[in-house]
């Protein structure tokens, strides 16, 4: 996944820090000037809740995305295994896992029915990563999952991105196309006549330019190629913020500080031209603030206090991006917890799960979808459509509202370490005043007569006495407050 620094989010503290692995909230956000791409916007703030996958051939070594071939001493860049002693010959054993991968168990139905179960509305998948690697039939180079020397070349449904966005979309989802700026494969950005020196072009683009041309053209072809070929295209996902324009580097954030070039690959040209072939797509140029960061993308974070942009959260279901065998997951009560405090500061979850070399996920992955799901079914209606609400988040309890705020709905959340909601005789919100008339329903009990009343300028709620001391859910129990206004 993406840059793997520390950043510091702009005005906000974390209360989630779940790697080392983050990117910062852009101060400078630019509303898009498009109405069809604010309409898309908007529509994508409401559903909330998406799914990543980041899979390619280093799955079948179940070591990190791409990292391992880029010559950076950082934690997450170690190369491991038998070629591990020497640069050169690591970097070749990893490229000839084309000719081996065969994951003959892919099955993209599968994926969005389980994702559909989940609540899930929208799904970004990996096009290419870092090393170049495509999972589509890119007419751009032969290192891609259709060559004839990549084995599953000979499936029927070797064009594996192509057959997730139609399996997605069928199921009804927003597609997204992640796709890497930077790319260690093509001799346009790793020029073979220098070594590569860090995770930047190997050459000064200002003294080479038709070489750097060479590859704005290879860029804007390959993902030409993804806005005119694989359907309907709700986002372009683009990631690898060093390549940028000189003059966009934010000398305060420490890992921006190291780019050495300017990376100008002409985002306006590759904008305007994707938007021809898909009108009103999101186009999200991560860390790179202005009119082609359409909502910004923290990784593996979770803001204290809303932050009134639109904004994503990708987190990984796993403790990796990519596969990894015997992954810890994470339990369905911390997912859950982690979608409510993301709607509750107006972001969306974008959860990734990472495919293994056969083609398929974990049991584990699938279970935790299959919980997510199960609490979904009966709290949706607080999850979509909603926008953030003070105080947001208090004690175990968030608060969040509809678009038209007629309804409230308040969250319990259940202790970290145990899934069950057992709620007392009453909940107080502090300096929280309803006008008389208004009504409150539990979703999890929708029968229970709940009372409430005003005590002070506080809002008291009162439960019937069977569910005094009684679990009534797991993870989150959700009050519903319909407002009568005077």
């Amino acid at each position: 996944m993406p840059l793997r620094n520390m950043l510091t989010l702009a005005a906000v503290c974390l209360c989630v820090k779940l790697t080392a692995q983050q990117h910062n909230f852009s101060d400078n956000y630019i509303l898009p000037a498009d109405t069809l791409v604010q309409q898309k916007l908007s529509r994508w703030q409401d559903v909330k809740f998406g799914l990543m996958m980041h899979w390619g051939t280093y799955s079948k070594w179940g070591i990190v995305e791409s990292w391992s071939i880029c010559p950076e001493d950082e934690g997450w860049t170690v190369r491991r295994g038998p070629y591990s002693a020497s640069y050169t010959e690591y970097v070749k054993a990893y490229e000839n896992l084309q000719t081996s991968f065969n994951p003959v168990q892919f099955n993209p139905e599968k994926w969005a029915a389980a994702a559909k179960e989940a609540g899930m509305k929208y799904v970004v998948f990996t096009t290419k990563h870092h090393d170049g690697f495509c999972m589509f039939d890119t007419k751009e180079t032969d290192y891609k999952i259709t060559d004839s020397k990549t084995p599953f070349s000979t499936n029927p449904k070797s064009n594996i991105a192509k057959e997730v966005f139609n399996a997605f979309r069928n199921e009804g989802f927003m597609t997204g196309a992640y796709f890497s700026k930077p790319d260690w494969h093509t001799p346009f950005y790793w020029w073979p006549y220098f070594p590569p020196k860090s995770r930047n072009v190997n050459y000064d683009p200002k003294k080479y330019p038709e070489k750097w041309n060479s590859f704005k053209q290879f860029t804007y072809n390959q993902i030409k190629e993804l806005m005119t070929g694989y359907g309907s295209m709700d986002i372009l996902w683009l990631d690898g913020g060093w390549v940028r324009p000189y003059s966009s580097i934010d000398t305060s954030v420490e890992w921006q500080r190291t780019i050495p070039y300017n990376q100008d690959i002409d985002m306006a040209n590759i904008a305007g031209m994707a938007r021809s072939y898909q009108p009103g797509l999101l186009v999200v140029d991560r860390t790179v603030s202005g009119e082609f960061e359409n909502y910004v993308t923290p990784e593996q974070t979770v803001p204290t206090e809303p932050v009134f942009h639109p904004w994503e959260s990708c987190i990984t279901m796993g403790n990796s991006w990519s596969y990894v065998p015997d992954d810890s997951y994470k339990s369905a009560n911390s997912l859950v917890h982690l979608l409510a405090r993301i709607i509750s500061r107006g972001g969306n979850l974008l959860l990734n799960i990472g495919p293994s070399p056969d083609g398929d996920w974990s049991d584990s992955a699938y279970a935790r979808l299959k919980d997510i799901g199960a609490w979904m079914k009966v709290h949706s209606e607080a999850v979509y459509n909603t926008i953030p609400m003070a105080p947001y988040e208090k004690d175990n309890l968030l608060f969040l509202q509809s678009k038209d705020k007629k309804q409230l709905y308040i969250y319990v959340l259940s202790p970290e370490n145990d899934e069950k909601v057992i709620l007392p005789a009453s909940i107080t919100l502090n300096k929280f005043f309803l006008n008389r008339g208004s009504s409150i329903k539990l979703l999890d009990a929708p029968g229970a007569n709940i009372k409430w009343q005003t005590v002070n300028d506080n809002t008291v709620i009162k439960l019937p006495a069977k569910l005094h001391n009684k679990q009534v859910g797991r993870y989150a129990a959700v009050f519903k407050i319909n407002v009568v206004k005077e």
